[in-house]
């Protein structure tokens, strides 16, 4: 099992990636031409499972202070 120190730093970075994932999609949603429309749900896919795994190492993190 990861250390919660290792579990906090991989939040960290998960939660970076969101918000860089999340610039891009306003990005592209803003432009929205039939080319990016693919592109749209490819990035909307990544962020669901980003946050599916910010939510997953969150319930990890709390429980390793138990």
């Amino acid at each position: 099992m990861s250390s919660r120190y290792d579990l906090i730093a991989r939040k960290q970075q998960v939660i970076a990636q969101i918000e860089r994932l999340q610039r891009e999609l306003e990005k592209e949603q803003a432009s929205a031409d039939k080319a990016s429309t693919r592109h749209i749900g490819e990035l909307e896919s990544k962020l669901e499972r980003l946050r599916a795994e910010e939510y997953q190492l969150r319930i990890a993190i709390d429980r390793s202070a138990l």
